[in-house]
């Protein structure tokens, strides 16, 4: 059936904690008219939009970065007729195959009658030395807004930025205007793999993608968990053709501090027959950002996958507005819940984390749910769209916190034992519509449309909600 809003005795928000406080024989706590934003009308999202083109979001410190040192033009015809990078200038050879104080490359955006050139191989880069500090790696056509294509069935093909042991140093990754089609590209982690590791805070490496799509790989996109933020627009990703298809994503983005998208789509995932296979979106950044973003299981080559379409941590920050969730009839049932806001397994590390995401007893939720949003992980989704060949179930599932960790393992065990007054994540939910039954599947301190406090109404603000979320952590 058609829902154009679920409601549940969650979407009284605060009232809902009376509810609760009289069920359990306590005065019911007094909510002042004056405190309260009426549920006929769901809270809107504040969430300006970039004034220029190509800049940077405000918590990503862009200041003090360094012109790269090394500059190369990739010719487009004589490259094509080569099979690799020819050079106007600079070239692999004259550098020595390495390069210090950072690079870009431009790669020509047109041939010689003015269509988009079509790089038949993968991108060649340099091996980076020296120090990392403030350095900048760049990666665009030559023309913005005119994107290239990288082209290759080769089963190596991949863009695999290697970066180690960058400490607390600041760096910095571009790459705007290329597009990846690697249908062969069986053996890498990633398509387009960030490998960054070593970073600590203050220490800093800062990812942006602009106007790309991305094709290939055991993971379309592979990012490591670090010391990393992620910020990707008007872009694709549109599956990997990994063949371990219940380990491997369009996306995997490990335990990170941001992954921030806008006007993007994820899709394609390479599912196999009656196998579940992988998530189109797995990200278990600290803090995720989604705006205009939609994720569907259409497959590339291949069946589609059961699974959720958005796989992302309870633990943790969550603000998206306006996510459109597509879901087509797969091999094998399709597993409940479109986003499943998952807590079996700990992304990281704890140090990543404001409070324990484990269960220790420090914490108790106060009946008034709402009211603690500020002391709370916490997810908060506007505007979402469900479209699927079924009537789905639910749409977000708010899995428990655990107990403790199994030995030697970043597994979490002891979910379903605790309580949910121990329980320290929250969830809400405005105007979702589409085609489902109820918007949240399991209890839990989840909320549709909730009536909101007046000192919670700060979660509709994305800058105020982001600015929140990382002041926890000193960032």
């Amino acid at each position: 059936m058609q829902r154009p809003l679920a409601l549940t005795l969650a979407a009284l928000g605060g009232l809902a904690a009376a509810a609760l406080a009289m069920a359990q024989g306590k005065p019911a706590p007094r909510i002042a008219p004056q405190d309260v934003v009426s549920a006929t009308s769901p809270v809107q999202p504040i969430a300006p939009q970039p004034t220029a083109a190509n800049s940077y979001p405000f918590y990503m410190p862009m200041q003090g970065l360094k012109r790269p040192v090394v500059k190369m033009f990739v010719k487009c015809e004589a490259s094509r007729r080569a099979g690799k990078e020819v050079y106007a200038g600079a070239s692999a050879q004259s550098i020595g195959g390495r390069a210090e104080g950072g690079y870009e490359i431009i790669f020509e955006a047109s041939d010689s009658a003015g269509n988009p050139c079509v790089y038949p191989f993968y991108p060649w880069l340099p091996q980076v030395v020296g120090s990392l500090d403030h350095t900048q790696y760049i990666l665009r056509s030559s023309v913005p807004g005119r994107q290239v294509t990288f082209r290759t069935a080769d089963q190596w093909a991949t863009i695999n930025l290697r970066l180690f042991d960058f400490g607390r140093q600041r760096v910095h990754f571009e790459m705007s205007d290329i597009a990846l089609d690697f249908p062969g590209a069986v053996q890498p982690k990633g398509g387009l793999h960030l490998e960054t590791f070593g970073g600590q805070a203050p220490g800093l490496f800062t990812a942006v993608i602009r106007r790309s799509k991305v094709f290939g790989g055991k993971n379309g996109l592979f990012v490591p968990g670090g010391q990393t933020m992620l910020y990707i627009e008007d872009s694709e990703f549109s599956g990997n053709v990994g063949s371990n298809v219940d380990q491997e994503h369009t996306t995997y983005i490990n335990g990170i501090l941001v992954s921030h998208f806008r006007n993007c789509v994820w899709r394609g995932q390479h599912g196999w027959q009656d196998v579940a296979s992988g998530h189109q979106l797995k990200d278990k950044a600290y803090l995720r950002v989604y705006e205009n973003v939609t994720v569907t299981n259409t497959p590339n080559g291949s069946a589609p996958s059961a699974m959720p379409l958005v796989d992302i941590s309870a633990m943790g920050f969550t603000w998206a507005n306006n996510l459109t969730l597509k879901r087509l009839a797969s091999a094998q049932a399709p597993r409940d819940a479109l986003v499943d806001l998952r807590s079996e397994i700990l992304y990281g590390g704890q140090g990543m984390y404001p409070w324990n995401p484990l269960v220790d007893g420090s914490w108790r939720m106060p009946a008034q749910a709402l009211g603690v949003l500020d002391k709370v992980y916490l997810s908060v989704f506007f505007n979402t769209r469900v479209e699927s060949f079924r009537s789905e179930p639910f749409v977000f599932a708010l899995r428990p916190q655990g107990t403790g960790l199994n030995p030697g393992t970043t597994m979490i065990n002891g979910n379903e034992l605790t309580a949910p007054a121990q329980q320290r994540e929250v969830s809400l939910a405005f105007n979702t519509s589409g085609r489902f039954s109820k918007v949240y599947g399991r209890p839990g301190w989840a909320f549709v449309n909730p009536i909101l406090p007046a000192n919670a109404r700060w979660v509709s603000d994305r800058d105020m909600f982001i600015r929140h979320a990382l002041g926890l952590i000193g960032r």
